[in-house]
């Protein structure tokens, strides 16, 4: 563990070091390498055109307005992740475990923050290379300033473009963690998500929404993350599950969520966030954002109802965690969708997500994988069926800018949202594998049986989150055996005082 802490910190100082020494490289401005040449001396003047010219674009201009809406966007997509997704998850896990569920997304801020602005942004916005990564000219945001970069927005700060796609690249991989939530090692955790930022979330961001990126060329609409955030997480959570293992005593032994109003409290701030989320994706404080609002909030409570009454008529009751995973599953599905359709289609779209989604996650208990907090149901089926139904609902009246569905008339669009689904599921799929074999052979994935019996709470993190209770779960102190040894080691070690 020290040995890896120590790794990843030599990683970081030496990319910092290297982005500052290539942003003091001095650089020749975009506009000269792209600028005619000058007439060579005495040579004839240009003919006048027959037809006037087109009349100039629009100049980039900051408006005051579309940035502090993209600030305040920014920090409610920020607020998704800490504290919402961490007390979405947190409740839903055992008590032994609640400290290292919420860990898990605080320090996904933190990690991927300083990713980002080292290398993730370059390659996932950076210059095109070849319509599948962005290149390295903006490492350590080198050129990466306060005035608007066109091919992303006419309005508002660089940087502010270049914060607010920050806040999906942490929430992105902080989504995965729900599936192996209890039993994967911290050291794992860390160097997986660091991997998986860098060769899954980048390059896709760059294919969909990237300048020059070859999805967003095919004409693929994602309006804020069906492919690039929920069908990758999703696919890399089975993939996870799969690999990583079930958790010790599942299908044998009780794991139910420690704390649902903190649960609830987590899905609470999930919807009130995502608006910045998919509101804010219209970069503008303009009415491609209000329609965006509104389709989300359909969106979330048709779903809401869905799930609710399906469980109602398939279990006799409706739950109060079904009725906040159901909210979750509509913003899900409508996020792909919701700058692109109406608020009928939201409805209909966030009706069949709470059908599906609920179908979804009890159907895994069949197929015998172990998906902790059933990120495979809600973001890997919810996300797929938006991008889908965006080939459905789509259309112009709603955005001039994206294109018009099924039901409008061009069935080649939902083509399109298949081939970036199927894109999306190769990816994520293949290179998932790949990082889970090389975590596994450097630092190993799972941690042991005595410490999962403990708690990752205790095991990995030396603390316990509900001291005053007396107790870790279902297991306690007076518990014998090789799990009371390792509770009795792990508390042994010196703290730090807060």
């Amino acid at each position: 563990m020290k040995g890896l802490t120590l790794a990843l910190a030599v990683v970081l100082v030496l990319s910092a070091t290297m982005a500052v020494a290539i942003a003091q490289q001095p650089t020749a401005r975009a506009a000269d390498s792209t600028a005619a040449p000058a007439p060579a001396a005495g040579a004839p003047a240009p003919a006048s055109a027959a037809a006037p010219a087109a009349p100039p674009a629009p100049a980039s201009k900051i408006d005051k307005g579309d940035t502090a809406w993209m600030l305040t966007s920014s920090l409610l997509v920020l607020m998704m992740t800490v504290p919402g997704l961490a007390l979405f998850y947190g409740g839903m896990v055992r008590q032994k475990n609640a400290l290292g569920t919420l860990m898990h997304s605080f320090i996904i801020a933190a990690l991927i923050s300083i990713q980002w602005v080292l290398w993730g942004y370059s390659l996932a916005f950076g210059p095109d290379k070849g319509g599948i990564i962005g290149g390295l000219d903006w490492i350590g945001l080198r050129n990466v300033g306060l005035e608007p970069f066109d091919a992303y927005s006419k309005t508002i700060p660089h940087q502010a473009f270049m914060l607010f796609q920050m806040m999906f690249a942490i929430i992105t991989p902080a989504l995965i963690t729900g599936t192996f939530a209890e039993r994967k090692k911290f050291s794992a955790f860390l160097l997986f998500t660091l991997l998986w930022a860098t060769f899954v979330y980048d390059p896709l961001a760059h294919w969909v929404w990237g300048d020059g990126g070859w999805l967003k060329t095919k004409g693929a609409l994602d309006f804020a993350g069906g492919t690039v955030v929920h069908i990758s997480s999703g696919v890399s959570a089975l993939v996870c599950a799969i690999m990583i293992g079930k958790r010790r005593g599942f299908g044998h032994q009780p794991m139910q969520p420690h704390n649902l109003p903190m649960t609830v409290m987590g899905a609470s701030l999930l919807w009130v966030g995502w608006f910045g989320f998919n509101a804010g994706s219209a970069l503008e404080a303009n009415g491609l954002a209000v329609s965006a609002f509104t389709a989300t909030n359909t969106g979330a409570a048709a779903a809401a109802l869905g799930w609710m009454f399906t469980e109602w008529m398939s279990r006799g009751k409706p739950t109060v965690l079904g009725a906040a995973s159901g909210a979750v599953a509509g913003l899900v599905a409508i996020t792909p969708a919701s700058g692109f359709v109406t608020p009928m289609a939201a409805v209909i779209i966030g009706a069949v997500a709470g059908w599906l989604c609920y179908t979804a996650c009890n159907f895994k208990t069949k197929l015998g994988y172990d998906d902790s907090l059933d990120v495979v149901g809600v973001h890997g089926v919810g996300g797929t069926w938006g991008a889908l139904a965006t080939g459905l609902f789509a259309t112009k009246a709603v955005n001039d800018g994206g294109g018009n569905g099924l039901f409008y008339g061009n069935p080649a669009q939902l083509w399109i949202q298949i081939v970036a689904v199927v894109s999306t599921y190769i990816l994520a799929i293949v290179a998932t594998v790949v990082i889970l074999k090389v975590v596994d052979a450097l630092v190993g994935l799972r941690v042991s049986a005595e410490d999962e019996m403990a708690g990752l709470d205790l095991s990995q993190h030396s603390e316990t989150a509900y001291a005053a209770a007396g107790g870790y779960g279902e297991f306690g102190t007076a518990a014998g055996g090789g799990m009371s040894e390792a509770m009795r080691g792990a508390e042994s070690k010196p703290r730090v005082a807060h």
